[in-house]
């Protein structure tokens, strides 16, 4: 019997690269997986079915998270069939490409720019809303929240992205502060450069071997490893660990 069997998870942004691989991650230690997406629907149903064909539980859900009533209306759903979320996995990213010769610098990056990828965290209120009541009522909950290392060391200068996910870092542990008597964790999971899903694809072999090098374990991160960071704290060995903020990059940055 897997370390979650009866729990049921939630991924944003579950149908592809990091996504996927916490989903399977999250299933294969028995929880029912909802997987979140917003355009891949084939990708999402994939990832479903592979849940499935190992014998675990898992549905697609297409929604923005950035629209409230969507959000409602998929936790709905997720309790209906599965019953209330336990884990939450706030995963979900805007459009972005992490190529260092086109990204925006000072001079060319806008404010819309920084609101487009504070949308992840505009979803990650209006998910965690509408997870939390059911958490609260069953005694417990866990809420991880996907990050960057790029926040303590932005070797390529992403300002709009590395922004919004820093922002992740106060959201996270004001709620940490205020749902902990509830027996509900909240932290933080900050991932390297993943090597490779479909927003570091333009990243130039330059940069991937200087990170590489650069790291530890002498390689670059992949979304497994991610996955198995997302497990440890939905699991219960990490009941008494809340509001922290961890890197999973194999050692680049130590902080």
């Amino acid at each position: 019997m897997g370390v979650l069997e009866g729990k049921v998870a939630l991924v944003t942004g579950g149908s592809r690269g990091v996504g996927a691989a916490i989903a399977r991650s999250l299933a294969q230690e028995g929880a029912a997986v909802v997987v979140n997406y917003l355009r891949s629907a084939d990708k999402a149903e994939g990832v479903v079915q592979s849940i499935r064909g190992e014998g675990g539980k898992a549905m697609p859900y297409g929604a923005d998270i950035t629209d409230e009533e969507a959000v409602r209306g998929m936790v709905r759903t997720a309790v209906e069939t599965f019953g209330p979320v336990d884990v939450l996995v706030n995963n979900a990213l805007p459009d972005y490409t992490f190529d260092p010769t086109t990204r925006k610098d000072l001079a060319s990056v806008r404010w819309e720019d920084y609101l487009q990828q504070l949308g992840a965290l505009r979803g990650a209120l209006y998910c965690s809303q509408a997870v939390v009541p059911g958490m609260i009522e069953g005694g417990c909950g866990r809420i991880i929240s996907i990050l960057s290392n790029l926040i303590n060391n932005p070797v390529v200068p992403y300002h709009d992205y590395t922004t919004a996910k820093s922002a992740f870092l106060g959201f996270s542990r004001n709620l940490a502060a205020e749902l902990g008597p509830h027996n509900i964790t909240v932290n933080m999971i900050a991932g390297g450069l993943i090597d490779e899903t479909d927003a570091s694809a333009a990243t130039t072999e330059e940069v991937r071997t200087i990170v590489a090098s650069s790291t530890p374990l002498r390689r670059l991160g992949t979304p497994e490893d991610l996955g198995r960071a997302v497990l440890m704290f939905a699991s219960p060995w990490a009941g008494f660990v809340t509001g922290q903020y961890i890197t999973c990059d194999g050692g680049l940055v130590m902080a």
